[in-house]
């Protein structure tokens, strides 16, 4: 199998876009850690797993993202269980809905802390301890390239998380390690269908632009391939193709 002796991490890994990704990785053969906030919900997550996959390939941990004290504590969980670290999908993510005028500091550093610096505290431990052939996905979204009122932090964030990409593809390549991204749509799970703007009617989705959160964990999936070793510091958009839509 394509991810045959290759060890991940996936954070925000009891989402449903979350999820998906690591059971595409364990179909594939690899051994994932699950990276959330919530045991109980990373413990519901694993028991289903472990009706499918050998139980042997996949383990937990607790890491709040925003601290690089416990994304360390994560890394140094997952060498001490299977051995190494190849791969890295940095998921997890957090977003609100406010008016800017009614935004505080507070507000912009818990959605920056998540969504960018979580991404960055794992690229550099993945810097310092992945094994060369290893690579990174940042998880961004739509969001960065076109956006829609009340969620300025969040569409920022994973903006800025577009040029860490770009930037740590170049500084990862002689370390042998790619970094990409993927920009995820509409995608049916919790998150879209709780969202205000959504159940207000000011964003309308067409179901025909939802997607599923296996399409998204199947991109990530080829940028960890092997067979994307000369995809490098790009961004992937993932989206039914609705923002191509005039």
């Amino acid at each position: 199998m394509e991810f045959d002796q290759r060890i991940a991490i996936v954070t925000g890994a009891s989402g449903g876009i979350g999820q998906a990704i690591v059971r595409r990785l364990l179909q594939g053969g690899a051994s994932v850690m699950l990276a959330d906030l919530h045991q109980d919900r990373l413990d519901a997550v694993r028991a289903g797993l472990g009706r499918e996959f050998d139980p042997a390939r996949s383990a937990t941990v607790v890491c709040d993202v925003a601290r690089e004290d416990r994304v360390i504590a994560a890394v140094d969980a997952t060498i001490k269980q299977f051995g190494a670290l190849d791969f890295v999908v940095n998921n997890a993510g957090t977003m609100l809905f406010k008016p800017i005028e009614q935004q505080t500091e507070q507000d912009w550093r818990g959605i920056l802390d998540v969504d960018l610096l979580g991404a960055f505290f794992f690229t550099k431990q993945a810097f310092l301890r992945m094994r060369r052939g290893g690579a990174i996905v940042n998880v961004s979204s739509v969001h960065a390239v076109e956006t829609e009122p009340l969620v300025a932090p969040y569409a920022a964030a994973k903006a800025a998380l577009l040029s860490l990409t770009r930037s740590a593809a170049l500084e990862g390549k002689a370390k042998g390690l790619r970094v990409n991204a993927v920009l995820p749509g509409a995608v049916d799970t919790p998150m879209l269908w709780g969202n205000p703007n959504v159940q207000a009617g000011v964003e309308v989705i067409d179901k025909a632009d939802v997607g599923a959160a296996a399409d998204i964990a199947a991109a990530i999936a080829f940028l960890l391939a092997d067979e994307a070793r000369f995809v490098d510091g790009t961004s992937l958009r993932v989206d039914g193709a609705r923002l191509a839509r005039l």
